[in-house]
């Protein structure tokens, strides 16, 4: 018992050891080798090696817990691709790092990406951003930076802003260089600008390659360029450019991320003396406390490793580089990495070589995969990857002025081109290219203006643009050979065509060439002219060519810069003073019968108002009958003299006045215009009429009418071709019946043409047949064609348009519009129904007022229980009676029986009161029943005289 107690001390003592020594190898982070493969001699290789180790240092330090930490691998790659490749096979081979940062460049980094998509390690770049590297289609490749196309809507939405059409693209011969291109290709055609030369100048060219380049670039009209390369070349290639004078107000110069990224570390002598009035594009990443306290510590690192050093500015490249590391060392503790391996392949190879005797990476598939989805906020703004690089940020938009550059607006894929950046109100499908989103530039040269972007090159190639050879209409196109040979072109076509050239934001270089024969005639017809075109013997078509669905099938047409249609041309018969009943035509039959109803109406109406009371109306029954027609006709030229006594009367005589006004007035006028106008017609207005009769009519000659007419079942023996509007007359002259036509088929500006010479003989009638006008005609795909629609746009709706039109159909406007010999119709009840409506409801309203007041007057005539004996006939009887006599109450026979009682009157006046009744109306006893029993008064006497 006694041995116990020390056996027991023992074993707690060991168990204590034991336990201790597991804490302690706990305590101890996991080493994870990563390599780190950069070029120490350069700028942007020095920074990020001082980056990524910075940032190592900062993430421990405020990470102590973590149970990992990643230890660095330095290796140089010597600015050259076998350099890189053999570092990155040393640390595969000899360390098995388990990822590796780097290279710099492009060009090394695919020798790499194939290495680690073989070995399984991931590669991390925060400097090669050639778009061409992910189409290797490494899963463990990583990009922690911006690849170039990320830029190129950037860069595509300034060129559109400032409307410039072409622009030539000078880049570094290689992979850098290149794999920008095609994006950038894309981008710009989006927006219809053309890359008429690439320029591609060697990474380690002489300035006399450089400038060799240059002059072939001032040798073109272009003058807009895209720079894509280093800063190390790029200063080359400015101070050549200022030096042969291409630094100056005609020149855009617009530099890609390559260089922007990299101003900082340039030649301040270079920027301020050669590159004043360059804009290019820049990531955007906004600031933050840390990114400055991380900016005052990195000069305070470099200072003290190097107190004579000066290159003290940080760029992107150096922040991406610290970004990449803090992002590795956050994905190697998710992915929980333990003493790890490579895990060694058999080899097939007897004597295996170095590019096979390394092994495979047992924990990269999972580092990748940590990698991949590790997102926080860096020195560069959020780290966040996405297809295997870095999600595209906004892009600022700077100008060179003085010793750097300043920001003059800003570029987002969501709302494009603007002035400031404000995440909280950004819209989307608001996306914007205008110019005036960006702020003042100061261009080449101390231009404050935007240049045009071109000027006349000097050994430019120049457009062959093909002219037809015409017979007649000259105007439009008239070519004239002279004694060397040369050609003179001129005509409405020729001015419309260098008036659009003029207004395109870009120059076009071109010179006119006739479609003829040796011998100065036509060459074929306009399809075969159009035909030419896509051949390739001519780059467009300018003339008198009209846009059809056949030839749309070879070329590509502008918009029309004329009138279209086709429309039928006829002779003019004249039918003046040959009918004998013109003067009816004026009014239809309807308005007629209408109008002579009326006037009867009107009179019996005021016949019926004045009878009673106006001796004008009164005499024997054919006297009373012939004074209506006679007051009612007479109302037609205002010439009836007998005087109206009603009021009723009054009112409706002035609405009858205004009818009568406004009809006389519309026939004299619809007289006069048949007597003039309209008595000119055309021969023939309609196109069956033409077949049917197997008339012969003409078209214009080598035009697509023929095909219309035969379209039209018309017989081809029955078309006859003419050339020019005196042929088209001569045609006419002789008649169909002659060997000439009845009609002929034209465009409309050939018509007009023809009526400005002949008006007064023919005339433009039947339906017009559709097309599209004359256009220019371009080869299919011609991205001229939408600039120059644009520009017929504008060119059209301006002043300069009808001053062509003026100097070449000038006499147009001495002939009478063809729709004036138009016929009309008669006028017809359908334009006075109104008036007539308003006569008849005002006579029905006098007529019934009227009447009420008549039988108001004698009512205890028709009283009903007046006399049970009289019958209706009887009362009726009376009430004639009673309106056939004078209304002697009326102040008009007062009035003459107070002047008679004075001998104060005419004869007239006397006989109406003193005059005796030849006989009297001796009613029945029951007539008189309203007098009282007994009363031996004899009855009044009813006069039955008028």
């Amino acid at each position: 018992m006694k041995l116990e107690a020390p056996m027991v001390a023992i074993f707690l003592l060991v168990a204590l050891l034991l336990l201790l020594d597991s804490a302690t190898v706990q305590s101890t982070p996991f080493p994870v080798q990563v390599g780190v493969v950069v070029d120490m001699d350069d700028y942007v290789g020095k920074m990020g090696l001082n980056c990524v180790t910075m940032a190592l240092s900062d993430f421990y330090t405020r990470h102590g817990n973590y149970h990992t930490r990643v230890v660095l691998n330095k290796r140089d790659s010597k600015k050259d691709v076998v350099g890189a490749a053999a570092a990155a096979l040393d640390l595969l081979k000899n360390v098995e790092v388990q990822a590796i940062i780097g290279p710099l460049s492009s060009m090394q980094a695919t020798f790499m990406i194939h290495l680690g998509n073989k070995s399984q390690v991931p590669i991390i770049t925060f400097s090669a951003t050639s778009p061409s590297l992910l189409s290797i289609q490494s899963p463990y490749f990583v990009r922690a930076a911006l690849g170039d196309s990320s830029q190129v809507n950037a860069i595509a939405a300034i060129v559109k802003a400032y409307g410039w059409r072409k622009v030539v693209p000078i880049y570094v011969d290689n992979e850098f260089g290149h794999g920008i291109l095609p994006f950038l290709t894309d981008s710009l055609e989006n927006v219809n600008v053309r890359i008429p030369y690439r320029s591609a100048i060697p990474s380690f060219a002489t300035d006399d390659q450089i400038v060799a380049e240059l002059y072939k670039l001032m040798a073109n009209q272009t003058r807009v360029f895209i720079v894509h390369m280093r800063t190390t070349l790029g200063s080359h290639l400015f101070s050549k450019a200022k030096l042969l004078g291409m630094m100056s107000e005609d020149y855009v110069w617009i530099i890609t991320d390559g260089m922007t990224n990299e101003l900082t570390s340039m030649d301040r002598s270079v920027i301020e003396e050669d590159m004043q009035g360059v804009i290019g594009v820049k990531p955007h990443f906004p600031k933050s406390e840390e990114l400055h306290k991380f900016k005052v510590k990195y000069k305070k690192e470099i200072q003290l490793q190097n107190p004579t050093n000066h290159d003290l500015d940080l760029n992107i490249f150096g922040l991406w580089a610290y970004d990449s590391a803090v992002a590795l060392a956050m994905a190697v503790e998710k992915a929980r990495i333990r003493n790890a391996k490579f895990l060694k392949k058999a080899s097939d190879s007897i004597t295996p070589t170095d590019l096979e005797d390394f092994g495979v990476s047992g924990i990269g598939t999972e580092l990748i995969h940590a990698l991949s989805s590790t997102t926080f906020k860096g020195l560069a703004g959020e780290f966040k990857l996405v297809e295997g690089q870095l999600e595209s940020p906004p892009y600022q938009i700077i100008n060179v002025i003085g010793a750097g550059a300043r920001v003059v607006g800003y570029w987002t894929k969501d709302n494009g081109i603007v002035r400031e950046i404000n995440f909280a109100k950004s819209t989307k499908n608001m996306y914007s290219t205008s110019k005036s989103n960006i702020g003042f530039i100061m261009w080449p040269g101390d231009r404050k203006n935007p240049p045009k972007g071109w000027v006349t090159p000097t050994n430019g190639k120049k457009l062959k643009i093909g002219v037809p050879v015409r017979i007649g209409f000259s105007e439009f196109m008239r070519i004239t050979w002279n004694s060397d040979n040369s050609t003179k072109v001129e005509g409405y076509c020729k001015d419309v065509f260098d008036m659009v050239i003029e207004a395109l934001p870009y120059g076009v270089q071109y010179e006119y060439v006739p479609f003829a024969t040796s011998d100065h005639k036509r060459a074929g017809s306009y399809d075969e002219f159009v035909y030419a075109v896509y051949q390739g013997d001519f780059d467009a078509a300018v003339g008198d060519v009209t846009i059809v669905a056949n030839r749309s099938q070879y070329v590509d047409f502008t918009l029309p810069y004329t009138q279209s249609g086709v429309s039928m041309v006829v002779p003019i018969k004249n039918d003046k003073n040959k009918n004998a009943w013109a003067f009816l035509k004026p009014l239809t039959w309807k308005l007629w019968m209408t109008s002579l109803c009326s006037f009867v109406f009107m009179g019996f109406l005021i016949w019926i108002l004045e009878h009673r009371i106006n001796e004008d109306f009164r005499g024997p029954l054919w006297h009373q009958v012939g004074t209506i027609f006679w007051f009612a006709f007479s109302t037609m030229v205002f010439a009836n003299k007998e005087r109206v006594i009603s009021n009723l009367s009054r009112f409706l005589l002035i609405i009858w006045f205004l009818v009568v006004l406004i009809l006389t007035q519309s026939y004299t006028a619809s007289l006069t215009s048949m007597l003039t106008v309209q008595e000119l017609k055309p021969t023939i207005t309609d196109v069956n009429e033409l077949i049917r009769n197997k008339e012969t009519v003409g078209y214009h000659n080598g035009s697509f009418v023929l095909e219309l007419l035969k379209g039209l079942n018309f017989d081809k023996s029955r078309l006859l071709a003419y050339n020019s509007p005196e042929d088209m007359h001569e045609l006419f002259r002789k008649g169909s019946a002659n060997g000439g036509i009845a009609a002929a088929f034209d465009e409309i500006p050939y018509v007009k043409l023809f009526l400005a010479k002949y008006c007064s003989k023919y005339i433009m009638v039947g339906p017009t047949y559709k097309t599209d006008g004359f256009g220019f005609a371009f080869p299919i795909g011609s991205p001229l064609v939408p600039d120059i629609s644009r520009a017929i746009l504008n060119v059209t709706e301006g002043k300069k348009m009808m001053e062509i039109e003026k100097k070449w159909f000038e006499n147009d406007t001495k002939c009478a519009d063809s729709s004036e010999f138009s016929s009309s119709n008669s006028l017809g009840i359908e334009s006075f129904w109104g008036l007539f409506m308003i006569v008849g409801i005002a006579g029905v309203l006098a007529l019934i007022i009227y009447v009420t007041s008549f039988l108001y007057e004698n009512w205890h005539v028709v009283r009903p229980g007046s006399d049970a004996e009289t019958t209706l006939a009887t009362k009726s009887l009376v009430l004639v009676q009673r309106f056939n006599n004078k209304d002697l109450t009326c102040h008009t026979f007062k009035n003459c029986e107070r002047r008679v009682n004075h001998n104060d009157c005419g004869c007239d006046c006397a006989r109406i009161v003193m005059e005796p009744s030849n006989e009297y109306f001796h009613p029945s006893p029951s007539t008189f029943s309203q007098n009282s029993p007994g009363n031996n008064s004899p009855p009044s006497p009813i006069s039955s005289s008028p």
